[in-house]
């Protein structure tokens, strides 16, 4: 009876190298060496190409274009939200103050707002790739026409 507790250690012993030894050695000399070290926030996904790269009869491209631009979009909104909330905690804190403090967080988040309408502004709500990708060729024609937008017309 002494032997018993023994013995049913050894077993678990035995049994645990035969199956955890394996799994062990596999992970650490084969997939962690071949695996890409990223943190979890900076996932980055793979380009698809741009919708004027696409064919007008490849739809599966039209689709992984359209949701590539939504992933961007969703990034763009981020920053946006992002620049933003600072400028907001700025003029906040330091109240009566902001004007010359906060001026440089202004100044960032009103150039980033832009840039963002100059992309998404003034398009339906049901916003894809091509309606976008068109924008921007109207806004360039324009601008080699007539000069940046705002500017005024060129006669």
């Amino acid at each position: 009876m002494e032997d018993t507790p023994n013995t049913l250690m050894k077993f678990a012993k035995a049994v645990y190298n035969i199956i955890d030894t394996p799994v062990v050695f596999f992970r650490e000399k084969i997939v962690e060496p071949n695996q890409k070290k990223y943190p979890w926030y900076h996932q980055k996904f793979r380009r698809v190409p741009t919708i004027d790269e696409c064919y007008t009869d490849d739809f599966v491209c039209y689709t992984e274009a359209n949701l590539q631009f939504e992933r961007d979009k969703a990034v763009d909104d981020a920053i946006l939200s992002i620049l933003r909330s600072r400028y907001e905690e700025c003029a906040v804190y330091h109240g009566q103050d902001d004007r010359e403090i906060c001026y440089p967080l202004r100044k960032i988040y009103e150039e980033a707002s832009g840039a963002w309408f100059a992309k998404y502004g003034d398009l339906n709500p049901t916003l894809n790739v091509q309606q976008a990708y068109m924008k921007q060729k109207h806004r360039m024609v324009w601008e080699r026409r007539h000069g940046p937008v705002g500017s005024g017309i060129k006669t």
